[in-house]
């Protein structure tokens, strides 16, 4: 019979059970850590990919198409050859090649992309009953686009078709019409038009039906926008309406296409590829770039060339939408990354941290292990165990709530940053523990900083540190953060970490200072906070390295975020001059001032008559002239902060000899027209003499740069009705001020202009991104003083209690123990303000807001820029909570500390 085996309990089981709250905060920490380092980068490119997609969509297909064409085949071919190169068969096959040698990530749309064959001339149509504007014959251009069937509906006749074979030399074709082109151009199915023929009578165009787009935004419509919706077109050099003329297009059948070339109107062959939005990213967009330049004027138009025509042309301004994006995403991307770095460094300082803390709490156990004989790497080896079977699990947790919360992004740069927290979450006690248990000791040796000095590698990588911190400063002064380093990133992180090291180095001393004649005060709470503080221990470094890193990055990304909305706030003001302006293109009714400021939330209302085509010396340059009533216009100016000037000096003048008008004016009209009496005449004809007397570069009136503005009392009756208002108020009611104003007018209000500055989802994402990083930096911020606190509490309740034995009482414990806390949470929160102070300052000349607050429709810039400024509510608010949360949890630890038994923490020989 077997000798019975002793059954040895394993070891990760064992550890796990003997502290299970600790592995559940751990496997918490990690999951959640992992969880938003992967949303991090997915979320990132779901804002990127979105903003592409609404520029490429927004910029119509006009634009981003790429449109190929050749000319007619040869004269010399025989005419078979030339006809069969229009037919549909041969441009269809064309097509398929051409979509082969498209490269990815330029994917076609082949539901909206097309081919066919157009006139590159119009063609003048005798029909008389087509409408002539200003007499001139209207011009039809011949189209015979592929896939009419599938992108239209019948709304009248039929679709057109062929009868028997079409060439050069057929009398009659059949086409079709949109409902715009029918409607504009009279034209009925049934009508006949004819166009010019070349050595041959004139083609007849017989309209069999009228069709509706199925989707006129569409790119099989919009890329060449007269095939759905006719025009009026100008004659070269004419002057007004004089010499107008419509513009039209005729649909006919794919098979009617050969016809065309009996027409002089030079008929082209085209394939049109529209982009695909769904399938571009902007991961890819340096190779869209290339794939576009390939293909408009690269080795790719020349593959096409070998199949089509060795004349075909590729023209697309698809590229010049991508460099627009591409301009607006390096504006915000730096922005984005420096709250990225400023998080993810307070995160992974909170995750050193909770290992520092485990070791710390199974100091005596390691110890006693490295006694009895346990190799340091077994040692390592069983701690990398026991929290990997925590950690890998909750990483791998906290990257699946990652792809479920965010289904979109890169999968793999989610499983790379879950895996790095799971791996320095893994490698954090292992380390800690080999460093501290390196050498076998009985007892451990104090680490406060009166035993234990800087050495000097801790001084020569704060030097490092320090060098690091300084070219990133410089870097980004010199070049501003669009310039592509990641090191620029890092600057506020870096001056972060350089402020702690130097305050860890630095506040003890006066500390200590102090202490000495505390102790000539009445009372040993005093003295003894100040001695304790003062000789705080090693392990305060992180935790104040985390609170100064997340301070400064809340402090950076809070002036962020204000510059932002402030930059959004004063360009909608210089666009309407108030809180809301109602304008109309004549005089507005004489009661509505009063309409208007009787509505819900208006304060003052400024009547304003302004002629925008006033010709200073009788000349041809115009300036908008404003009138205004000047003691209501200075209070508004003054209000608003757009050029306040004094009242009096823009008054009309009293006497009846001074018919010169005292005028304000920008810097420009200024230059222009100097101070001499200046002759201008307004738009009705009328005439008035001003005198600039007064120069502003703004002015509520105006939000251009050429302004003048004089008192309306000096008008003449016509030219003084008001034509605009500026109204100020608090909360103004859209829908009253649109009910007062009525119809014929243009109502806007300051916060519907400042949301329209945020045009682009890549705006608005980073935008959110941002915030998110520094709420969660906060969090972690938070996470690290809890730590720290956690990790001094058993010592300081074993210290009450011994102080409890000689006589303190528990008022004088509660004392002790918050102003022992004070001091490092004055440090933190005043360093932390200091800091973000100072790396706003330093990096202000090289961060412009505009692009990321001011972008809008169309990219014109709106006015004003947005440089970074100090957010003084980011700087204190954030350094108030960390001075409160300190101290307020000190005196709740020596509360509940005063609550429990003394017994525990007075036992013999417990290391405390």
């Amino acid at each position: 019979m077997a000798a019975p085996r002793d059954t040895v309990a394993p070891w990760t089981r064992t550890r796990l059970r003997a502290a299970p709250g600790a592995a559940v905060a751990l496997a918490l920490l990690v999951a959640l850590t992992a969880s938003l380092a992967a949303v991090f980068p997915r979320a990132v490119d779901r804002y990127e990919d979105a903003g592409l997609r609404r520029a490429v969509e927004e910029a119509t297909a006009q634009w981003t198409s790429v449109q190929l064409s050749a000319p007619q085949p040869a004269a010399e071919l025989p005419q078979e050859e030339r006809e069969w190169a229009l037919l549909p068969d041969t441009l269809g096959k064309q097509y398929a090649r051409l979509l082969d040698v498209v490269r990815r990530p330029l994917v076609a749309d082949r539901e909206q992309s097309t081919y066919g064959v157009r006139n590159a001339e119009p063609l003048e149509a005798p029909e008389t009953w087509l409408p002539r504007p200003s007499g001139l014959p209207a011009q039809m251009s011949l189209a015979a686009p592929n896939g009419l069937a599938d992108h239209a509906r019948l709304r009248e006749g039929r679709l057109p078709r062929t009868h028997g074979t079409v060439t050069a030399a057929t009398a009659e074709v059949e086409a079709a019409v949109t409902t715009e082109t029918a409607e504009k151009l009279r034209i009925k199915a049934g009508s006949v038009i004819h166009v010019p023929g070349v050595e041959r009578a004139p083609l007849a165009v017989r309209v069999t039906g009228i069709v509706a787009p199925r989707d006129p935004e569409g790119a099989y419509w919009t890329t060449q926008p007269l095939l759905r919706r006719p025009s009026l077109a100008r004659i070269p050099g004419s002057i007004g309406n004089e010499e107008t003329y419509w513009l039209g297009a005729l649909l006919l059948p794919p098979d009617a296409a050969p016809a065309l070339l009996g027409t002089p109107g030079n008929p082209l062959r085209y394939w049109q590829l529209a982009p695909d939005p769904a399938v571009l990213t902007a991961r890819d967009l340096s190779r869209l770039h290339s794939a576009v330049a390939a293909l408009e004027s690269g080795p790719d138009l020349l593959k096409v060339r070998d199949f089509t025509d060795p004349l075909t042309e590729a023209t697309t301004d698809l590229d010049e939408v991508l460099t627009s994006y591409a301009g607006l995403r390096s504006g915000i991307s730096p922005l984005v990354a420096v709250a990225a770095f400023g998080t993810g460094t307070v995160a992974a300082i909170v995750l050193l941290m909770a290992g520092g803390l485990a070791a710390d709490r199974r100091r005596t156990e390691l110890a006693l292990l490295r006694a009895r004989g346990g190799s340091l790497r077994g040692v390592m080896g069983r701690l990398l165990t026991e929290t990997a079977v925590v950690a890998v699990p909750a990483g791998a947790l906290g990257l699946t709530a990652a792809l479920l919360a965010v289904p979109y992004g890169r999968l793999s740069y989610a499983v790379t940053a879950a895996a790095a927290v799971t791996l320095l979450a893994c490698a954090v006690l292992p380390l800690r523990a080999a460093t501290a248990h390196r050498v076998v000791r009985v007892h451990g040796a104090r680490e406060d900083l009166t035993s234990v000095r800087p050495s000097r590698r801790r001084t020569v990588a704060e030097l490092t540190l320090l060098v690091l911190a300084s070219a990133a400063v410089f870097a980004l002064r010199r070049r501003g953060a669009a310039s592509g380093d990641q090191l620029v990133s890092l600057a506020p992180v870096l001056i972060g970490v350089i402020a702690a090291l130097v305050l860890v180095r630095v506040y003890p001393l006066p500390l200590r200072r102090l202490a000495r004649p505390a102790g000539r005060l009445r009372g040993a709470v005093g003295h003894l906070s100040l001695a304790r503080a003062g000789r705080t221990s090693v392990s305060t470094v992180l935790p104040l390295l985390a609170l100064l890193t997340a301070l400064t990055t809340a402090a950076f990304g809070g002036s962020v975020l204000a510059g932002v909305a402030d930059a959004r706030d004063r360009a909608a003001l210089l666009t309407l001059g108030a809180d809301a302006r109602i304008e109309a293109t004549g005089p507005l009714p004489a009661g509505l001032p009063e309409k208007v400021r009787s509505t819900s939330g208006a304060g003052e209302v400024t009547a304003l008559s302004i002629t925008y085509l006033a010709k200073p010396e009788v000349g041809p340059v115009t300036v908008p002239l404003a009138g205004v009533e000047p003691e209501e216009y200075a209070r508004l100016a003054g209000r608003t902060g757009l050029g306040t000037f004094p009242a009096g000096e823009l008054s009309r003048p009293d006497t009846a000899a001074k018919r010169v008008l005292p005028a304000l004016a920008s810097p420009s009209v200024a230059e222009r027209y100097g101070t001499r009496p200046l002759l201008v005449r307004l738009e009705d004809g009328s005439e008035i003499t001003v005198r600039i007397v007064l120069v502003r570069d703004l002015t509520p009136a105006v939000s251009g740069t050429d302004f003048l503005v004089v008192d309306r009392s000096g008008l003449g009756t016509e030219a003084a009705r008001p034509t605009a208002l500026l109204v100020t108020g608090d909360h103004l009611d859209a829908g009253a001020l649109h009910n007062a104003a009525g119809a014929g007018t243009d109502v806007r209000l300051r916060s519907e202009e400042r949301a329209r500055y945020v045009d682009s989802p890549l705006q608005s994402g980073a935008e959110r991104v941002y915030t998110a990083a520094v709420a969660a930096g906060a969090g972690y911020a938070v996470l690290a003083l809890l730590l720290a606190l956690v990790r001094a509490a058993p010592e300081r309740a074993a210290l009450l209690a011994r102080l409890r034995t000689m006589g303190l009482t528990r008022s004088q414990g509660r004392r002790l123990l918050v102003l022992e806390a004070l001091p490092g949470a004055l440090l933190a929160a005043a360093g932390g303000a200091l800091t973000g102070w100072a790396a706003v300052r330093l990096l202000a000349p090289g961060i412009d807001l505009t692009t990321i607050a001011l972008a809008t429709p169309g990219g014109e810039p709106p006015p004003g820029t947005a440089p970074l400024h100090t957010d003084p509510a980011s700087l204190l608010l954030p350094a108030v909570a960390v001075l409160l949360l300190s101290t307020g949890i000190a005196a709740a630890q020596a509360w509940w500390t005063g609550r429990k038994g003394s017994v525990t923490e007075l036992r013999a020989g417990d290391a405390r």
